[in-house]
């Protein structure tokens, strides 16, 4: 399975309102469980049969920086994902960033691009405000509602 397929899953997982659900293949095990707050996954995967292991360990690892951020964000809002999908910052390699650490940004400011089954989404602010933090790296998967910014209102 790749990163793509792993989305999709989950993304189906979440729609389906089924609890939990296990894959198991000849040297890939894949678990979805949708009875928390958002969605776990557990996957096992040998180094040696798999080429990126990467992804699949920022998929398990992705609520950590939630958890870590979550001690001093009391005086921030955090801006979390609406969706399941790649963070992007820029809308190309080639432009700008859409905001960095200490930009001001307004409520239809746009934030990043979450892309989802070869959808392009803009990701708007609501509030007004400075960024304080990014939580996400360019390219990375994101889970439905992982915190992606911390914003110090105004």
């Amino acid at each position: 399975m790749d990163i793509k397929q792993i989305q999709d899953l989950i993304r189906f997982v979440s729609k389906s309102g089924v609890n939990e659900v296990s894959i198991e293949q000849e040297n890939f095990k894949i678990t979805i469980k949708t009875n928390q707050p958002s969605t776990v996954v557990h996957a096992t995967v040998p180094d040696v049969q798999y080429a990126a292991p990467a992804p699949v360990a920022a998929i398990a690892a992705a609520p950590a920086p939630a958890v870590e951020a979550a001690a001093d964000t009391s005086k921030y809002v955090i801006i979390k994902s609406p969706m399941i999908g790649t963070f992007y910052r820029s809308a190309s390699p080639e432009k700008p960033l859409f905001v960095n650490v200490g930009d001001e940004i307004k409520p239809g400011s746009v934030l990043c691009i979450i892309e989802a089954m070869k959808l392009f989404n803009e990701i708007e602010a609501e509030i007004s405000g400075r960024i304080v933090k990014i939580l996400v790296d360019n390219a990375s998967p994101v889970e439905y509602d992982q915190p992606l910014f911390l914003v110090e209102p105004v």
